[in-house]
């Protein structure tokens, strides 16, 4: 009996040491009310680690660039692949509510850019063929649910979402710091917000009609008169960073989306 009683007091403390560590080294953030626990979940839900991007974000109509493969040719995945893909760059939240996009400042760039970036480019008929449109008329629009969640150390420069054409960006959602504001053809044009905290989710609408472009954040909306076309939009993280600025190959930007659409009439 004695014998039994001591095995019994060894594998108790050695559970108890291992639950400890673990809470040390690798717990969450503590969940909210209404966030379900492993548990209660794992039987009916997959874990986050299972789930892929395309299940969360309708991306019938996209193509992804990734911060990888050869220099000055960042890695494209298109429809139907990308309906199956996710990696280190693309992937779905812990909560398993948003599609994580990571652009690391030692990332590889498209051709026309010196700049990393983990985006969606917006296509048309199921991904097959690139988005070309003009808002000399109709009305087009991109609404985004998202939160920026890092960024570079030396550069802190992240863009969230845009507009562009056929040769560079038209509008684009830039947050400097905690500075996020809409820069249009290379110039600010307005201010979103003056004191935006990192991690912090908001919602933001790019409207493109014969009127011009507005860009509206929680209620307030930045006007510019342009009108033209070849345009299309982009969703994702475009890290305004590089080794060359001085930011480490791994020091990365991140933005989660949450909610992602896009309808012209």
């Amino acid at each position: 009996m004695t014998t039994v009683v001591g095995w019994l007091a060894i594998a108790v403390a050695a559970v108890a040491c291992t639950g400890g560590g673990s809470d040390a080294e690798t717990a969450p953030p503590t969940p909210s009310a209404t966030t379900p626990t492993q548990s209660a979940t794992s039987s009916a839900e997959p874990a986050s680690e299972d789930l892929l991007p395309a299940k969360v974000l309708d991306l019938a109509n996209w193509k992804l660039t990734l911060p990888s493969g050869p220099a000055d040719d960042a890695t494209e995945i298109e429809q139907p692949e990308l309906a199956t893909f996710k990696n280190k760059f693309f992937q779905v939240d812990p909560k398993g509510d948003g599609v994580v996009f990571t652009a690391p400042a030692g990332g590889s760039t498209t051709s026309g850019s010196d700049y990393p970036r983990s985006e969606l480019r917006e296509m048309t008929d199921n991904g097959r063929n690139e988005a070309s449109w003009s808002n000399r008329s109709g009305k087009h629009v991109m609404k985004v649910t998202q939160a920026i969640t890092a960024v570079p150390k030396v550069k802190p420069h992240v863009v969230a979402g845009q507009i562009h054409d056929a040769e560079d960006d038209v509008v684009m959602v830039r947050l400097e710091g905690k500075r996020l504001f809409v820069e249009a053809d290379g110039d600010e044009v307005g201010t979103l917000d003056t004191n935006y905290v990192r991690g912090t989710r908001f919602t933001v609408t790019i409207t493109a009609t014969p009127k011009g472009i507005d860009t509206t954040y929680e209620g307030h909306t930045v006007s510019y008169d342009k009108v033209g076309g070849g345009y299309y939009f982009k969703a994702g993280c475009y890290t305004q960073s590089n080794t060359g600025q001085g930011d480490a190959p791994d020091a990365a930007g991140t933005v989660v989306i949450y909610d992602l659409t896009v309808s012209h009439s």
